[in-house]
């Protein structure tokens, strides 16, 4: 590793934690690997950016990645454009620190970016189904076991208000248990 990268390294590592200190979109995954949030949590137009640094960081542009768990609602060519925009705007900023830049040029650019994206979740790759998977299906399609109305309110009566069932259900009544099992004499000796 280059010693002036990794000293701008080191400087950039300690900017960003004090930057995003707080901002819950922001994640250092590792010393080289930082994450930030766009959007919020459920929306199907919301992302995740992952930038990389590897040894010649920052002379040379930062691995962007978008094949997070996260990102697995984003069709491909939506990825593909916001990787194509950072990557031309990381090569504006060659030899000098660029994490902070790329996350707020998203930031100001991501919803135009996202555009093409559709409101709901579309499964891009539909595969064909195995005999495996119609195994699985013809389980999950089988009937499950109907209870008549008297049977339901029998099951209900057995429970508390709670839905549990109540303290002691399963306690033995001792002098039940010792009628059917008999007594043994004990003689006492005086």
């Amino acid at each position: 590793m280059d010693e002036e990268c990794s000293v701008l390294q080191e400087e950039e590592r300690e900017a960003l934690l004090s930057i995003y200190d707080g901002d819950e979109a922001f994640k250092q995954v590792s010393s080289t690997v930082y994450q930030y949030k766009y959007g919020e949590d459920g929306n199907n137009k919301s992302f995740l950016l992952e930038v990389e640094w590897h040894n010649n960081y920052p002379n040379e542009a930062p691995r962007i990645n978008l094949d997070t768990f996260y990102n697995k609602h984003i069709v491909g060519s939506v990825k593909q454009n916001i990787k194509d925009k950072v990557s031309k705007e990381a090569n504006h900023y060659l030899g000098e620190s660029m994490t902070f830049t790329l996350f707020e040029f998203l930031k100001d650019f991501s919803e135009d970016l996202v555009a093409d994206q559709p409101e709901k979740e579309v499964i891009e790759n539909i595969t064909k189904l195995s005999i495996d998977n119609d195994e699985e299906i013809s389980k999950k399609t089988a009937k499950k076991e109907t209870l008549s109305k008297a049977q339901k309110r029998k099951q209900w009566d057995r429970l508390d208000n709670k839905g549990e069932k109540p303290r002691g259900y399963d306690w033995i009544d001792v002098v039940k248990h010792l009628s059917q099992t008999g007594s043994s004499k004990v003689e006492i000796s005086t």
